[in-house]
């Protein structure tokens, strides 16, 4: 048998804190390196460095953990000495302007181009309408107009000259030209024509008509001399407008000499200005007007302000090194990028100026650091963000173009390659969920960063502790702690952890403390953090969240919740179970009683039966009734049927941590001996018997201490946890100092015969060499309780078979 009172040094690691070599916090180096994550630092280091396809990462592990300042601080390290990536614009394809060419350059230069270009748009503005405007242009232009008009008067003057020999006049009316007969310079009217001599008649009839054709002739060249003279007109606008922009467009070809991409937009857009020069004469004046308002004015859907823009959707400029981006609000769009429009006369109108560029566009070329779970709970944004990833470019299109629920027309920007290395932030079941559910998640993110929550407790790694502690001292800028408060907060980590072998490595758990005993140092006025402030800064913590805690012990006191701590009873325990609440845990006892009676081999689990039960708890049941099974009565049926219970329980009950004291209680109540009430038990049991390790054990001895106490130590009260626990505890201080004055006590158990004793007072029993438990033992009255059951049932079987005294028997 194996029953250990624990000392009071076993119930708690103190910090020896003479092994520090320093008197406060100040006298000590920041930590350069990652304390508690080998595993976590070797696969980022590789995760980074790899540069294959799907060689993304996922950093796994409890929220607060560090993960994201771990893996910024090596994603930056590394991007400082890769190339800077090129700034990414768009710029307007002159063929199709609903489909805007993505524009590269080196980094910096996209803003230089954009400032160029707007400058050159303000230049055209000027220029073309003053050489226009200027006396060269309208002396060559009235030339031309003068040749066609000349042209056209001569014509006309040749036919006038041969209508007068032949004695007709050639008359310009409003509606044309028109042929009259004269005789001594006027007109002959229609009457007087046809007095004129038969042969006169017939004479200018004959003039009339050729003359016309010569009229019909020159009329109908007419226009060809205006279209020539047009076209002499528009080939001087395109001289003068190419003179003028082709000096603008060299000045930045020479600019941007051996950048192609440029140099073919700049030609373009020479060639664009030189056919569309008459958008830039006067604009206000040839706008179409509605009620008076102008209407802007476009061509092909675009407005001509925006036409030779260049929109920069990611610019370099300033930066060192590859980009790494964190995205808080990774949604579709801002992952992506977007389209923006703008309301005009009630239609919404875009270009490719509008085009917005998301987290992909600012990470290209460098690290995405995103968190997982926001991705996910963002319509479309994991699928397009995979989408991305397989295709290796991003291509803009909107939420309503990729559901098909609206067809519109809209821009379609080329799409941009992309090379980034994305990093998910993700708590470890969202990890597990993804492998599992997502096919394509391991191809595109194959490499895990698995951060531990705890790291091994030594003199040298509580040496990294403190020198931990100095450094998010330095970083919050907080008041440095002395030894005894460093010790303080390493005694904290492991209570955190209910494990005093190991330290807890939760960065925003161990912050929020150091900042907590920096301000209770503040409010004492010193400048140094002393044990004290450490524990005030615990005790605070602890009080801000327990209302509960006392709640559920104050209704124990009263006897509402019914709980005994002193005397004895058959088939009924104190067990022990923890309440979480999120970030606040503690320990409640709970009454667990059994009943027993003759019946078929059956083990009624009331939790189960009424579906409060989970099935942890249902298997730690169905392991006591197996464990009873092959323990007694092993050559007869068991003619057993059971109850347990835990008393006042209203909720669903989980965990196995109960099964040794139900199955105390049930052995109770088969052996009909009373258990000590002032002993708490906790503890799983296995098929043989042994007592298994529980969790949350420091909270569960102190929530039963807390009842005790309520009610006045007596001494004989305690706790009875499985030896494999003792490693684990981190009691509180007033728990400790109880057990040092012998008003309260620990017990470590490592068997169920071990708990029978203790609990019972009485010897367990172990079978002799014929297999038979001793006389009195707890094993003994078991056994012999479950033979009667037996017999019992054999006797009520029997009575069953035998046939009535009042009818005749079979033949």
């Amino acid at each position: 048998m194996t029953i250990t009172r624990l000392e009071t040094a076993a119930l708690f690691r103190a910090c020896d804190v003479q092994e520090f070599h320093f008197e406060t916090t100040a006298e000590l180096e920041d930590l350069g390196e990652i304390i508690g994550q080998p595993r976590a630092v070797d696969a980022v280091k590789f995760g980074i460095g790899i540069r294959r396809e799907g060689y993304n990462l996922f950093a796994l592990g409890p929220a607060g953990s560090g993960k994201r300042s771990l893996v910024q601080r090596y994603a930056r390290e590394h991007a400082a000495g890769e190339p800077l990536p090129p700034d990414w614009c768009y710029i307007n394809n002159f063929q199709e302007s609903h489909k805007p060419h993505r524009l590269t350059l080196p980094a910096g230069r996209g803003v230089e181009l954009q400032k160029d270009m707007e400058q050159f748009i303000e230049d055209l503005h000027g220029a073309i309408p003053a050489v226009f405007e200027s006396s060269e242009y309208r002396t060559r232009a009235q030339s031309i107009e003068e040749e066609v008009s000349e042209q056209h008067e001569k014509a006309l003057k040749k036919i006038q000259e041969n209508a007068e020999q032949k004695n007709i006049a050639l008359v310009q009316t409003p509606t044309g030209f028109t042929l009259a007969p004269v005789r001594k310079g006027e007109a002959l009217s229609f009457e007087e024509f046809e007095r004129l001599p038969e042969k006169e008649r017939k004479q200018i009839e004959q003039d009339t008509e050729e003359l016309q054709k010569q009229l019909s002739d020159t009329l109908h060249e007419a226009p060809k001399w205006q279209k020539a003279g047009r076209d002499r007109i528009g080939q001087l606008n395109r001289e003068m407008a190419g003179t003028t922009v082709s000096h603008l467009v060299d000045l930045l070809l020479q600019k941007y000499a051996g950048l192609d991409a440029v140099t073919r937009f700049l030609n373009e857009v020479r060639e664009d200005v030189i056919n569309n020069f008459r958008h830039f004469l006067h604009e206000e004046e040839h706008k179409s007007r509605i009620f008076g308002v102008p209407l802007p004015s476009q061509a092909e859907g675009l407005p001509w302000a925006n036409r030779y823009r260049v929109n920069v959707v990611v610019s370099r400029e300033g930066d060192q090194g590859a980009p790494v981006v964190y995205e808080d609000h990774p949604s579709y769009n801002n992952l992506i990028g977007r389209v923006e429009h703008q309301a005009q006369l009630g239609a919404l109108m875009t270009d490719f100026t509008m085009i917005r560029s998301g987290a992909l566009h600012r990470a290209n070329g460098g690290y995405l650091i995103l968190d997982a779970l926001k991705i996910l709970m963002q319509p479309f944004a994991w699928e397009g963000l995979k989408r991305a990833l397989q295709a290796g470019e991003i291509r803009i299109e909107s939420l309503a173009q990729l559901t098909s629920l609206i067809s519109t027309v809209s821009v379609q920007p080329q799409p941009v390659p992309l090379d980034v290395k994305v990093i998910l932030l993700g708590e470890r079941h969202i990890y597990y969920l993804l492998s599992y559910l997502d096919p394509e998640f391991n191809e595109l993110f194959k490499v895990a960063m698995d951060f531990s929550d705890r790291m091994d407790r030594n003199s040298e790694t509580q040496a990294l502790y403190a020198r931990l502690i100095a450094s998010i001292a330095n970083k919050e800028k907080l008041k440095h702690f002395d030894r005894s408060a460093v010790g303080r907060v390493i005694e904290q980590s492991a209570r955190m952890l209910g494990d005093s072998e190991k330290l807890v490595t939760h960065m925003r758990s161990l912050a929020d403390l150091l900042r907590e005993a920096d301000y209770w140092a503040a409010q004492r006025q010193v400048e140094i953090v002393g044990r004290e402030d450490v524990q005030r800064a615990i005790d605070t913590q602890v009080y801000r969240v327990d209302r509960i805690r006392e709640h559920v012990q104050e209704e124990m006191q009263r006897g509402t919740l019914m709980i005994d701590t002193q005397g004895s009873s058959v088939g009924r325990i104190n067990g022990l179970s923890v309440l979480d609440l999120g970030n606040f845990m503690f320990g409640r006892p709970a009454r667990i009683t059994a009943r027993v009676r003759v019946g078929d081999s059956q083990v009624v689990d009331i939790e189960r039966e009424v579906e409060l039960g989970g099935p942890i708890h249902s298997k730690g049941v169905f392991i006591l009734s197996a464990f009873i099974g092959s323990r007694y009565l092993l050559d007869q049926p068991l003619a057993l049927s059971a109850s347990l219970v835990f008393e006042q329980s209203y909720g669903e009950v989980e965990g196995d941590s109960a099964s040794s004291a139900e199955l105390f209680a049930l052995l109770s109540a088969l052996a009909d001996v009373p258990l000590r009430q002032s002993l708490a038990v906790t503890g799983s049991v296995n098929q043989h018997g042994e007592i298994q390790p529980i969790g949350g054990v420091n909270e569960k001895i102190e929530g039963f201490f807390d009842a005790c106490q309520r009610r006045g130590l007596s001494g004989d009260q305690g706790v009875v946890i499985p030896g494999i626990n003792v490693k684990h505890l981190m009691l509180r201080e007033d728990v400790r100092a109880a057990v040092q004055a012998g008003k309260f006590s620990v017990y470590a158990i490592d068997s169920v015969d071990d708990g029978l004793e203790l609990l019972t007072g009485l010897p367990a029993g172990e079978r002799d060499e014929n297999g038979v438990f001793p006389e009195g033992s707890v094993n003994r009255r078991v056994e012999d309780t479950l033979a009667g059951y037996a017999e019992a049932m054999r006797a009520f079987v029997n009575r069953g078979r035998e046939p009535d005294a009042q009818e005749p028997s079979p033949t």
